[in-house]
């Protein structure tokens, strides 16, 4: 009954561990007979999938691996958790319970309140194996995520860039990172995505073959210098590709770093600097290289231990490569050690939950049979409570009711008579622990006293305190001096500022808001008071003021007569467009030899290029466009959508003729989005003269108040 799946994960594990991880495995499986998954097979295969991840891709002991089983055994049901609290270890049991509080988290808006969700994980996982679970979980999810319904993709996908991708990327867990990263922009943005994976295809083998001759003419040198050294390509995942290309504003083909030769050298300690430098010296003998792109991390160090030589060198063909020379101690450093890859790119620190990070990644560094035993704990300053909405909202640790009120919202602090946490009343001074849900009970009478500020223990809540205190005390204040100023009338006397310093230095105060206070509170006899200003003289005392506290294109060289050129004849019997994906001038295209000998020509971001490329490269042929006159039309087609009703297609059709566009076709629908509001879809075929034609038409559009997308699409002809 044990999956072989399973068997293959505890192949190598002690008996006990045996035992424990197939107990832990029965009893999900049990506990979830009947549920399924998207495709209709048993829901029991995620967690198998997540325990391979954990013991197979991230290294965790059989502990966690019973920890995946137990958790999607007893999520939701207490009264089994219970159960299985009595008969499991109790560091197996605390990851249960850490994994079962962060499933329960439903965030609001994640985009909104990334850190503080981040940092609620981090939170919940009194066992640091708890957020490398569910890392694991995510990447299963992800890897899996076609299984779910359209409703709940894009929010996986939300939450995958938000919380589990910066997660992962501070662990310096980079593999992992990557896979999540290119599964997000695989569904996030599927069309660059498509795009940039082909053309990474397309381009494998020059990269290859650039690769080898790179290397070649080296051999013999380095051969000879005697130096022993290891050789990595690293070729840049399609996310990360796309980022570099937004954020320089340049095409695929101008990111000339797509790949890197990384030279691994095996020398002693005190001469690491000696032959790294020595590589440097052969190899830029070899290629010229582009002394702007020089970085010596080696003479001097990143401020977090980072060391490696980084240049970029030109090939006789004008193509750039980028060379990385470090030697084995540098890599593990960089790959592994306190250089990890989260602070080498400079990701933002959070005092607190970078040290509990720390203490994780120490952790999965150790060689211990049981590195766990041991961990420091590193709590987090913070706590995070909901609201009965789902609002998720920071606050110090020791935050009382009162203090969440007032992080509500300031008239509601200063009228919070108390609180229901979790379902329970409680008074404004109670502590809030994270995970609390609480709902603010408020009085129209209540008012703040004194007392209030040694029950909060945030900022935002004593200065408001302090503030509305103030302001009452004004109130008190203005009623104070109304009253004085009716007296003194009575009595026949002028109430002016020599008077009001004569008060207060005789009754020992330094300001006349005091004595206004004072006369209001009773705490001085108006007959007193009348008595001095009849018959009293004092001499004056002084009073006491308050002290306030850069880069080059990459070539490729071919001659024209490598290329399919494509003119205006575009119903040329030798070419024609694809209907698949109606390419238009200036996009990005490739030839295929159809079976009948003619060539279609493709968008290399086609929905069937991947398959066309990986299949039949030998019948791909490169293409380029030939300037096209004026004159020439190419066809494709868009989906317009947003909030609204049909009556907004007039606005989208006189949009797309002010742009000069034809519309060849037409047509719009209306469906109802939650909350019974009306959300349009429109479809259009038009004609343009070229992709930069067909932009400006896009970007119109994209102006209209009510459009949410707009998308290109295959037309239907």
């Amino acid at each position: 009954m044990i999956p072989e799946i399973l068997k293959g994960i505890i192949a190598h594990a002690s008996q006990e561990h045996k035992d424990l991880v197939e107990r832990a495995y029965l009893l999900a499986y049990k506990a979830l007979e009947g549920e399924q998954r998207g495709n209709g097979h048993p829901f029991i295969e995620h967690p198998l999938g997540v325990a391979s991840i954990v013991a197979n891709e991230i290294g965790l002991m059989p502990e966690a691996v019973a920890a995946v089983f137990l958790h999607e055994a007893t999520r939701g049901n207490d009264a089994l958790l219970q159960q299985v609290a009595k008969e499991y270890p109790q560091e197996v049991i605390t990851m249960v319970e850490g994994l079962n509080r962060i499933s329960g988290i439903t965030p609001k808006d994640t985009r909104l309140q990334a850190e503080n969700y981040r940092k609620l994980i981090v939170s919940y996982s009194k066992d640091p194996r708890v957020t490398l679970i569910k890392l694991a979980d995510r990447l299963e999810i992800m890897r899996n995520l076609e299984l779910f319904p359209k409703s709940s993709i894009m929010r996986k996908v939300t939450e995958t860039i938000m919380l589990y991708i910066p997660l992962a990327h501070q662990l310096g867990m980079y593999n992992l990172k990557s896979e999540l990263e290119d599964l997000y922009f695989k569904h996030s943005d599927p069309e660059n995505y498509r795009a940039i994976t082909n053309k990474l295809k397309a381009t494998q083998g020059d990269r290859e073959k650039l690769a080898q001759e790179f290397v070649r003419p080296l051999e013999v040198s380095l051969r000879e210098s005697g130096i022993s050294y290891k050789l990595k390509v690293r070729t840049k995942t399609a996310y990360s590709i796309w980022k570099k290309m937004q954020k320089q504003n340049v095409p695929f083909e101008k990111v000339y770093d797509v790949f890197a030769m990384r030279f691994i050298l095996d020398v002693p300690l005190e001469k690491e600097h000696d032959y790294c430098w020595e590589v440097y010296s052969r190899v830029t003998q070899e290629y010229k290289p582009d002394t702007k792109r020089l970085r010596d991390w080696i003479t001097n160090p990143k401020p977090n231990g980072y060391e490696s030589l980084h240049t970029t060198v030109q090939n006789k063909e004008g193509a750039y490569i980028e060379v990385q020379i470090r030697t084995a101690r540098m890599d593990d450093m960089a790959e592994n050690g306190h250089a990890s890859h989260w602070s080498y790119k400079g990701i933002k620190s959070v005092q607190g939950l970078d040290e509990w990070l720390k203490n994780v990644k120490s952790m999965l560094e150790s060689s211990e049979a049981n590195p766990y035993t041991n961990a420091v704990q590193t709590e987090l300053d913070e706590i995070f409570v909901f609201t009965p909405t789902g609002d998720l909202k920071q606050l110090p640790k020791g935050a009382s009711v009162l203090d969440f009120a007032f992080n509500i919202h300031s008239n509601l602090g200063v009228k919070c008579s108390g609180a229901r946490v979790n379902g329970k009343i409680a008074s404004i001074k109670d502590e809030l622990h994270t995970g609390d849900v609480v709902e603010i009970m408020s009085n129209k009478n209540q008012k703040p006293s004194a007392d209030w500020l040694k029950i909060v223990v945030s900022s935002k809540a004593r200065n408001r305190i302090k503030a509305k205190l103030k302001e009452e005390e004004g109130k008190l204040i203005k009623l104070g001096r109304e009253l004085l100023e009716r007296r003194m009338k009575n009595w026949k006397m002028e109430l002016n500022d020599d008077v009001l310093a004569d008060i207060a230095k005789h009754y020992k105060m330094k300001a006349s808001a005091e004595v206004f206070l004072a006369i209001y509170e009773e705490k001085i006899d108006l007959l007193d008071l009348k008595d001095f200003l009849t018959n009293g003289k004092e001499e004056t005392l002084p009073d006491k003021n308050e002290q306030r506290g850069e880069h080059r294109e990459k070539q490729g060289k071919s001659s024209d007569g490598d290329y399919l050129v494509i003119s205006d004849k575009l119903n040329n019997i030798s070419f024609k467009m694809a209907k698949c994906c109606n390419p238009i001038f200036g996009d990005d295209v490739f030839g295929f030899v159809s079976a009948t000998g003619g060539i279609k020509i493709h968008r290399i971001s086609c929905p069937n290029a991947a398959r066309l490329l990986e299949m039949y490269p030998y019948r791909v042929q490169k293409v380029r466009w030939k300037q096209v006159s004026n004159t020439t039309q190419f066809q494709t087609a868009l989906k317009v959508i947003g909030d609204g009703d049909a009556s907004i297609g007039a606005q989208i059709m006189d949009c797309v003729n002010k742009q000069a566009a034809s519309i060849r076709s037409f047509s719009i629908s209306e469906r109802r989005k939650p909350g019974n509001q009306t959300e349009f879809v429109a479809e259009l075929g038009i004609s343009v003269g070229n992709n930069a034609h067909l932009d400006r038409v896009t970007s119109a559009l994209k102006k209209i108040r009510e459009v949410k997308t707009v998308l290109r699409t295959s037309e239907k002809s």
